[in-house]
């Protein structure tokens, strides 16, 4: 899949999963070349302060913008120790105490997060709405109700061969970790929102996080479209639904609907 129908992507994903905002195009830049040529063509913006990466992704999901964050405009220690940013600190573990029992635990805690699995230093990482990917992406991040996460999980599974499903959730850590970690597996997550993904992020709705690999959106995109002209909607829980998982209790008698004459 080429940037040319990335906007085409989105289009379809938006329309026939019913989601509520844009799936978001996650690019992480550890190459200067690469990240100096997003700056010459990508039409992006900035944070005007250091603000959380959450909060970076209301700009692709909420308000239609391509956001580069760098170092010094990430201003979450969550998600700068996972994108390597940080160091391992003692600070990182008192901040993590809350969840946990003892020091020991919380240690042991903030030491098995995600953290970005590659021998380069992260220069920045720019999010967007698909369709204003001008680079491939390395993840696609959707905020998502129960079942469009769970349609997107299934198909995820069917079209890459894997079974069951095990995603991997890091306490206060959703939004930076759970995509790190897709990235690094090179597999779905669906994880919850964290504290500050819920506040700050914006996901009072209660919205599910689902990512993975942008490289197993094709195949996903195909398993949809094919189920689309075969069965006549996207729907897997009751095929030939346009509507992903209709809210109707399965064999209900009463909810029932018959042509007029």
């Amino acid at each position: 899949m080429t940037h040319h129908n990335y906007g085409e992507a989105q289009e379809f994903l938006m329309r026939e999963l019913r989601l509520m905002t844009a799936p978001i195009a996650i690019k992480y830049f550890f190459d200067e070349q690469e990240l100096e040529a997003f700056r010459a063509k990508a039409s992006h913006y900035v944070p005007v302060k250091p603000i959380t990466f959450c909060q970076a992704e209301i700009g692709a999901r909420m308000e239609d913008l391509a956001v580069l964050v760098e170092p010094k405009k990430l201003g979450c220690a969550n998600a700068r120790y996972v994108f390597g940013w940080k160091d391992f600190d003692e600070a990182e573990v008192k901040s993590h105490i809350k969840y946990c029992q003892d020091m020991d635990q919380a240690q042991r805690f903030v030491q098995s997060k995600p953290r970005l699995q590659d021998d380069r230093t992260l220069l920045a990482v720019a999010v967007a709405p698909l369709a204003l990917a001008t680079e491939q992406p390395d993840v696609v991040h959707f905020y998502c109700d129960n079942m469009q996460a769970y349609h997107l999980i299934g198909d995820w599974m069917a079209s890459q061969d894997v079974h069951p499903f095990r995603p991997s959730l890091s306490i206060n850590s959703a939004a930076c970790g759970g995509n790190v970690f897709s990235h690094n597996a090179q597999q779905a997550n669906m994880f919850l929102a964290c504290s500050g993904s819920y506040n700050s992020g914006k996901t009072e709705r209660g919205e599910l996080n689902v990512s993975f690999p942008f490289s197993h959106l094709p195949d996903m995109i195909t398993r949809m479209q094919k189920r689309i002209e075969e069965k006549g909607g996207v729907s897997i829980t009751r095929l030939g639904n346009p509507f992903p998982g209709a809210d109707i209790c399965k064999n209900c008698p009463l909810i029932s609907f018959k042509k007029a004459n």
